[in-house]
């Protein structure tokens, strides 16, 4: 039985490389084998943050199955399979023979995938009777509307003038029109700026006239209606701005991927203590799991120091910038290891930033992955996510703003907008799991190997929803006062 070899073969693997492991790796082998076998669903929950070690356990048995398969991965855990698991199944005999390309791999091997190779592949019929296995499933919306996403840069304006030059007079008119609106907008430097339907309707209205239309132009006019939205992002350096258009809901185009094929999806999803059954973004793809499973690391031994003083300004107060300037001088003063200060907002970030090297001189910088051993880093949430991986060990992490998303983001807002619409709770339904899982996967270190936590945002007391901040970040003990290290 595939189960029993996957469960051997692993088990003798993490025996002879000896080192601490995963406390899971054997229950997620027979939960992915169990689920090659019978060709069913399978939806495995991650705790965020969860260490990267959990994907030999769902390679062995894949390596065994003598079944078609593919594995749809993005850029990094590609580059993390091919040249860290990959070799480690071949050291102990196991062969995955992997097939990479948009053309189907030949009968025994591996497909891997990107997202974008996925939506060619089930649109062009390809995909077959492949069972599919989604790894970072948490990302895979995300994933997808990058890969449907539309770019309108400058020269696509003049490939667009040149191929039709009897309409370039209107089209220069038009793209005036839009530049205008762009720059006039009072946004923050490189800020999107969000365009509504009425500023796209003329151009909208000449390109249906004009045909053939060259790349991207065909799918930008394609992409309509409500389901779709558009923002520019300007350079200020070079005076120009590029045209964004993404859909909101990208798992409609892949609607029943999974239907009447095997499937199994891992990711840092919400377990049950945030929501019962698969989440929306699995039912959209037409995931009816038969076994659905949290499986996260032990609990902690000790608690997470948190820092949270009493009656802190709330963010839009006037006290605000000086408050955090104040704590966060307090709590990086006499710390010999390394600081992350996590704010989205870029105008306070960079006054932060400049407040704090007044003072701490050389040794704080703005998001950057080679900082001295007792170095302050501030920095985006996004790029604290994607860094922390590369980078020391903090002792603390001080969060000046939770990560709420902006609604002066366009995406976000339009989101709302349309949860709006439908009679929809969008701040509890949307922007507060969004916010709770980043926060987890952000204190993912500290979690794993200790350090202080100190939130300065004062909607964390002050907001009914903080409760539930609070919970996620169970087991915590609360510090009253700063105590020297």
């Amino acid at each position: 039985m595939l189960e029993a070899s996957a469960h051997r073969q692993l088990k003798a693997l993490l025996l002879g490389e000896g080192a601490e492991r995963w406390p899971h790796h054997l229950t997620l082998s027979r939960l992915v084998a169990r689920s090659l076998r019978r060709q069913d669903h399978t939806l495995v929950r991650l705790l965020p943050g969860t260490d990267p070690s959990w994907w030999i356990g769902l390679l062995v048995p894949m390596a065994l199955a003598e079944t078609s398969l593919a594995l749809v991965v993005s850029d990094t855990l590609r580059q993390r399979l091919l040249q860290v698991e990959w070799p480690r199944l071949q050291a102990v005999g196991l062969s995955l023979p992997c097939w990479q390309g948009a053309s189907p791999a030949p009968e025994g091997q591996l497909w891997l995938l990107s997202h974008r190779e996925l939506l060619e592949a089930w649109r062009n019929g390809c995909l077959g009777e492949r069972q599919l296995v989604i790894p970072e499933a948490e990302k895979l919306e995300g994933h997808l509307r990058q890969t449907l996403g539309i770019r309108l840069d400058p020269q696509d304006w003049d490939r667009l003038r040149r191929s039709h030059p009897a309409a370039e007079a209107s089209l220069l008119a038009l793209h005036q029109r839009l530049s205008q609106r762009i720059f006039s907008h009072p946004s923050h430097g490189r800020q999107p700026v969000a365009l509504a339907p009425d500023d796209e309707a003329p151009l909208r209205q000449l390109l249906a006239l004009l045909a053939p239309l060259p790349d991207p132009w065909g799918a930008w006019l394609a992409a309509k209606g409500e389901g779709w939205c558009s923002w520019a992002r300007v350079d200020p350096e070079l005076l120009q701005w590029q045209g964004h258009r993404q859909p909101l809901a990208p798992l409609r185009e892949l609607k029943g991927l999974l239907s009447g094929r095997g499937a199994i999806l891992v990711g840092e999803l919400a377990g049950s203590a945030q929501g019962q059954g698969p989440p929306a973004s699995a039912l959209a793809l037409g995931l009816n799991p038969v076994v659905t499973v949290d499986l996260g690391d032990p609990p902690l031994s000790d608690p997470l120091p948190l820092y949270a003083p009493l009656r802190q300004p709330l963010p839009n107060s006037p006290q605000f910038a000086d408050h955090l300037l104040d704590h966060c001088r307090r709590l990086i003063l006499g710390q010999a290891g390394l600081t992350i200060v996590l704010l989205d907002d870029t105008g306070l970030r960079r006054q932060l930033t400049s407040g704090l090297a007044a003072e701490f001189g050389s040794r704080v910088v703005q998001e950057c992955t080679a900082p001295e051993s007792n170095g302050v880093i501030c920095c985006r949430w996004s790029w604290w996510l994607e860094h922390q991986g590369r980078l020391p060990h903090p002792s603390q992490l001080i969060v000046a703003l939770l990560p709420i998303a902006s609604l002066e983001d366009p995406l976000t807002a339009a989101q709302v907008s349309e949860l709006r619409r439908q009679g929809r709770d969008w701040f509890r339904e949307l922007l507060l799991p969004d916010a709770l899982n980043r926060l987890q996967r952000g204190l993912a270190s500290l979690r794993r190997q200790g350090g202080r936590l100190a939130v300065l945002d004062g909607r964390l007391r002050a907001r009914s929803w903080g409760r539930q901040v609070f919970s996620a970040l169970e087991p915590w003990v609360q510090l009253n006062r700063l105590l020297p290290n």
